[in-house]
């Protein structure tokens, strides 16, 4: 099976089949080194773009440096990964048409103030790259955040009626 990197409706760039792919095929191995998240944070504090895809150990994290570094997150996806043996595959969900974009959802999981806004287009999209636990999660977080400006707020109010 051919695979191309070109220009993607979803992001930048994308990639593309030259030939149809089976339900179920192993597309193409996520490759690049193994780092820390420690490590990742510091080659990529502050840039924009990474391409990093963290392990099941929670701990090591793949500095992504081949053609399945380029494919594009999409919440109504072609393929999905699945970590082997410590090697992370995507694979198809379903038949793809020579000529489609691969997509696999990212199910992002460390969130921060980035809200990764998804662009995939797709009729089921829910706007972000992050996953659902990891949505409520960030919504609880900011609650609490708000709540506590709130109390420190008011606790301003009393210090300075106070001292009227």
């Amino acid at each position: 099976m051919g695979l191309i990197v070109r220009s993607s409706d979803i992001h930048a760039a994308g990639v593309y089949t030259t030939s149809p792919i089976k339900k179920d095929a192993h597309i193409v191995e996520y490759t690049g080194p193994r780092i820390t998240r420690e490590r990742a944070d510091e080659l990529y504090e502050g840039r924009a773009y990474t391409y990093l895809f963290g392990l099941d150990d929670g701990v090591n994290i793949i500095d992504g440096n081949g053609i399945a570094a380029f494919i594009n997150h999409c919440c109504d996806p072609n393929c999905e990964t699945d970590e082997i043996n410590g090697r992370v595959w995507i694979m198809a969900l379903r038949d793809i048409e020579a000529g489609e974009e691969l997509s696999y959802d990212y199910n992002l999981y460390d969130g921060d103030d980035d809200p990764c806004i998804c662009h995939c287009g797709a009729k089921n999209c829910r706007g972000t790259m992050y996953t659902e636990e990891e949505q409520e999660k960030l919504k609880k977080a900011a609650a609490e955040e708000q709540e506590k400006s709130k109390r420190a707020a008011a606790e301003k109010n009393v210090e300075v009626a106070a001292t009227r």
